[in-house]
């Protein structure tokens, strides 16, 4: 049984926001949580013609976006610009990587 009287450093009361940083870190969720940071940021990622015609929807374990279109003839072009799309979501070094984009029809 430990006591509750020593000086150590784990019996010291930490913020909340460190507790709940280090949980993330260690279940795995962290990675998670970054990599979905491109979807409330996808505006200013793509630039507004594209996002006017798109919507995040989400990202898969593996890295993949999925993202719903208004048009076939955009889905096509969109498909072309996929690397330069995908190398300015992954401009941010500290960002989980998004590896692949699936595009979509919007229903």
């Amino acid at each position: 049984m430990r006591g509750r009287g020593g000086n150590r450093k784990k019996d010291r009361p930490r913020p909340i926001g460190d507790a709940l940083s280090s949980f993330l870190e260690q279940s795995g969720i962290a990675r998670r949580v970054n990599q979905a940071s491109v979807i409330p940021e996808w505006a200013q990622l793509v630039g507004a013609q594209i996002a006017l015609v798109t919507e995040p929807l989400s990202i898969a374990r593996d890295g993949t976006l999925f993202v719903a279109v208004k048009t076939s003839a955009w889905m096509n072009e969109l498909s072309l610009l996929e690397p330069q799309l995908l190398a300015s979501i992954n401009a941010k070094p500290e960002r989980a990587k998004i590896i692949r984009i699936r595009w979509q029809m919007m229903r």
